[in-house]
């Protein structure tokens, strides 16, 4: 459980809409697989990370329990743009 100050920074952290990936969920009967990503919907009081992932799944994950990293910007538009072909040639 956390205290008021980390439910904040937390909400801080992670808005509506951050980009997560996760890396382990050890204490889940049905754990979200290791390297998928979803989007977070919202941090409740206790600071639980609700989040709508892209396997269709809807999970909350508790930091410092669940593994799990933000995906930066240019990381998620690299993955989605064609690579540049070089015309001068």
């Amino acid at each position: 459980m956390y205290d008021k100050k980390k439910v904040e920074t937390l909400k801080r952290r992670y808005p509506e809409g951050t980009r997560i990936c996760v890396d382990s969920m050890e204490n889940d009967p049905r754990p979200i697989p290791p390297g998928t990503k979803g989007t977070v919907d919202f941090v409740d009081d206790i600071g639980t990370v609700h989040c709508k992932f892209d396997n269709g799944r809807l999970l909350g994950l508790i930091p410092g329990e669940d593994g799990f990293h933000t995906i930066l910007q240019e990381e998620t538009e690299e993955m989605s743009e064609e690579p540049e072909m070089d015309m001068s040639m």
